[in-house]
């Protein structure tokens, strides 16, 4: 029988099941019911998905917080959800001011000492007051005896790049397959996985990509699911070697923290187990897969996905030698479409705006939208604004966001070209682009840059060493010098935070 582990600590499935099930009855006195939502403001742990599986037995929605998010950030998503509760870890219920939140009930859950000591965190378990204690309340509770509801899953929120964040609405089509069937079939045909493989998790859960695949593990019945509480490179690699760990979620960002590491420091963890890593959410420089399947074989994968969309292509590490910067083929079952601005379908090989039908995950609508989605649905296509093309093959490269692209003196320029060569420079432990007013071109570029540590670098060793491999109107015309990158703990890079202050004196952002 499968278990759940958080570090070292396990929950075997039967005891899981209970839990969940008086999890469940407890959420129902709070009214919680089929289509209802209930918000989570939690850090990495097995409670988490806990409160997955008693979301299922209820058919209710979940809606997965960032954790970093401020009162009045939960206070719009609890508003705009509709949740009827906010289910937190003690340490983060006790870090808002309760006044800025909507009356809804409070219900806490002590954090547990394994995230204590990952963040080190003091007094983290008592309850603020106001709260409610659900583990209390779930001691006392009879285990909810129903069948388990249609699935709704994950209340996605997106990241509020351009105002305020609009819930994800997924699962709406009744004649749609159940999506927990949906994802135990994809810990099968995607994942490869069977009786007895472990899947490991160290990025925030509230993110779509390694929430999806958690439940990937727990829809199928078999997998054992591995949660650390946060990302560190040692850990990491201690927890892998420790629980035979034959699947993982791992990010470019992990990667490059891993790859820092001293060789002996690496060498010495017995990782033969490990046969499947799949990366997602955020651009894969050619040179750190490859030092990564130098390293530990060619169990990589790469996959392109969207909060709305799901997973919807994936590429194998032989493929992505072959195929260097495509992030793989459309999954089984769906299509991919390359439109211009007047949506006519573009030739193989030119630059456009991707749009993806893939039924698997069925269709998806936003709350709190602004305008018309029109444009954001074609022939059964939709898109949320990437911008790439596809090849002879078939295969897919993403260019970039058409929100991040710059346009400069009528050129449209994407970052994340630029990106893929600065992060080669030597002196540049991580980087971003982005474009900033200019009263002559309209845009001008401007990098940001951490440097690795003893070095630093100028404006002009920068286009310097872009010059020979970038064409001349892509170099920055300024450099933002930054002791360390505001990142998500995900790896995505608050692009937002280097931008905003560029353009706070002006009436538009472009």
């Amino acid at each position: 029988m499968p278990s759940f582990f958080l570090n070292d600590t396990c929950t075997d499935r039967a005891d899981f099941d209970l839990a969940a099930r008086k999890t469940a009855s407890v959420l129902a006195e709070f009214g919680v019911g089929e289509d209802t939502v209930i918000a989570v403001l939690m850090r990495n742990d097995v409670f988490c998905m806990e409160i997955v599986e008693a979301c299922r037995l209820l058919g209710a929605r979940y809606a997965l917080l960032n954790w970093h998010a401020t009162a009045s950030e939960i206070a719009h998503i609890l508003d705009d959800s509709g949740a009827l509760a906010l289910v937190g870890h003690s340490d983060l219920l006790a870090g808002l001011d309760h006044n800025e939140l909507p009356p809804v009930p409070l219900l806490c859950v002590p954090t547990p000492s394994e995230i204590g000591t990952s963040y080190g965190l003091e007094g983290h378990e008592a309850l603020p007051e106001g709260t409610t204690d659900l583990v209390a309340r779930r001691s006392d509770a009879a285990p909810h005896t129903g069948d388990p509801l249609r699935f709704r899953g994950m209340f996605a929120y997106t990241s509020g790049s351009t105002g305020r964040p609009k819930g994800i609405r997924r699962n709406t089509d009744p004649n749609a397959p159940d999506s927990y069937q949906v994802y135990a079939g994809l810990a099968r045909d995607m994942l490869g996985a069977g009786p007895g493989d472990k899947l490991l998790v160290a990025a925030p859960l509230y993110h779509s990509a390694p929430h999806a695949l958690a439940t990937f593990a727990l829809a199928s019945g078999y997998m054992d699911l591995v949660i650390l509480p946060k990302f560190d490179p040692v850990a990491f690699l201690d927890m892998l070697a420790h629980h035979k760990v034959t699947h993982v979620y791992i990010v470019p960002t992990m990667m490059v923290r891993l790859l820092k590491l001293p060789q002996e420091v690496r060498e010495s963890y017995d990782l033969s187990a490990l046969r499947f890593a799949v990366s997602t959410g955020s651009p894969w420089p050619t040179e750190v897969k490859t030092a990564m399947i130098n390293w530990l074989g060619p169990i990589f994968y790469e996959s392109y996905g969207a909060s709305e969309l799901g997973f919807m292509t994936l590429i194998s590490s032989e493929e992505a030698i072959r195929k260097p910067g495509s992030v793989g083929k459309i999954l089984t079952g769906g299509s991919i479409k390359i439109l211009d601005d007047d949506g006519h379908e573009l030739p193989t090989g030119e630059v456009g705006t991707i749009y993806v039908h893939l039924p698997l995950f069925g269709d998806f609508a936003y709350t709190n939208a602004e305008g018309s989605l029109v444009d954001q649905r074609v022939a059964g296509h939709a898109t949320v604004g990437d911008v790439g093309y596809l090849d002879e093959e078939g295969y897919l490269f993403i260019s970039d966001r058409k929100k991040d692209m710059i346009i400069s003196g009528g050129a449209n320029i994407f970052p994340a070209e630029i990106e893929a060569e600065l992060i080669k420079m030597p002196e540049v432990l991580d980087c971003a682009v982005f474009g900033a007013p200019d009263p002559e071109f309209g845009e001008q570029i401007v990098a940001a840059v951490q440097c690795a540590e003893g070095h630093t670098v100028t404006l002009e060793e920068v286009r310097t060493f872009l010059t020979e491999r970038l064409a001349r109107f892509k170099l920055p015309k300024k450099l933002d010098l930054h002791a360390e990158l505001p990142r998500e703990d995900s790896g995505k890079i608050f692009k937002k935070r280097l931008r905003d202050p560029y353009w706070e004196d002006r009436k538009t952002s472009v």
